[in-house]
């Protein structure tokens, strides 16, 4: 006898070897569910196919999961099970499915994950930046101004950044994470569990010189963003401003060297720059 609703599943599947399935995601794709919902149906069936799955797949996209998601909340409550997968990787994570878990979770139905592989934490663990704390921003905009005020919103964070980002536009984002963040550690992963698995490690600047000396930039990219360098305390960023100033730099462009040099947020040093010039040009009250 079939239980009142059926039980929804979020299963994580390799982000590149196929080895990385876990024996419980196969047990429940291949057992437990009667539909498996997926943002590709041609990727997904590669990988069922691969592992002798034969199952009924639904496309469940950014473009059709409003719709979508109603109507498999409508199987799982015939009592049927449905399993959410992505291309890779664990569901949700940056990829669709909130709709749907949304609804599901609204009809009363049962969430079950099955946890896996994830390009974000597969990254950060490798990095050898600071694990204790961090901060998953998904996709960087692919706009200049949006993703430079992304950064720049981004510069007082203490803890250590992930994000994702296309080899289309990784060039670009490096220069916006020097001029936003300035001076930081940084690790650059690329095709992750897969044959051409390679890690970069250095500045912005470092990595963007390493990669447009390349014909061409191929693969997933997750990027992994170290807590700002910290400077010695002698390192006064308006002392620096000052000494460039004398040397003939305008202001801005002594600001933004300042910056990099001392591996800090452009908008920091400005910011002090302009408390510094409010309080000397301030009146005094009684």
């Amino acid at each position: 006898m079939k239980c009142l609703h059926g039980i929804l599943y979020l299963v994580a599947t390799p982000i590149g070897n196929l080895e990385d399935i876990t024996l419980r995601a196969i047990r429940i794709l291949r057992d437990e569910v009667a539909v498996v919902a997926c943002e590709d149906t041609r990727q997904t069936s590669k990988l069922l196919q691969h592992f002798e799955i034969r199952k009924p797949l639904l496309a469940c996209h950014e473009h059709n999961e409003q719709a979508r998601a109603q109507e498999l909340v409508e199987i799982l409550n015939r009592g049927d099970s449905v399993a959410l997968v992505s291309d890779a990787g664990t569901p949700l994570i940056s990829d669709p499915g909130y709709r749907l878990v949304a609804a599901a979770l609204a009809a009363g139905i049962t969430i079950v994950p099955i946890p896996g592989p994830s390009a974000a934490l597969a990254a950060l663990a490798a990095s050898g930046l600071p694990t204790n704390e961090f901060r998953f921003i998904g996709f960087l905009p692919p706009k200049q101004t949006a993703r430079r005020k992304v950064l720049a919103a981004l510069a007082a964070e203490s803890a250590t950044l992930v994000a994702y980002e296309s080899p289309h536009r990784i060039l670009e984002s490096l220069k916006d994470i020097e001029t936003e963040l300035g001076t930081r550690p940084i690790v650059l992963a690329r095709e992750l569990t897969k044959i051409h698995e390679e890690f970069l490690r250095g500045s912005a600047a470092e990595i963007h010189a390493v990669l447009s000396a390349r014909d061409l930039i191929k693969g997933e990219i997750t990027l992994v963003i170290g807590r700002a360098v910290e400077q010695p305390s002698e390192s006064d960023p308006l002392e620096e401003v000052a000494h460039l100033e004398a040397q003939g730099m305008d202001r801005m462009q002594a600001i933004k060297t300042a910056a990099k040099r001392l591996g800090l947020p452009k908008r920091e040093v400005y910011r002090r720059a302009a408390e510094q010039g409010n309080s000397r040009g301030g009146t005094h009250r009684d």
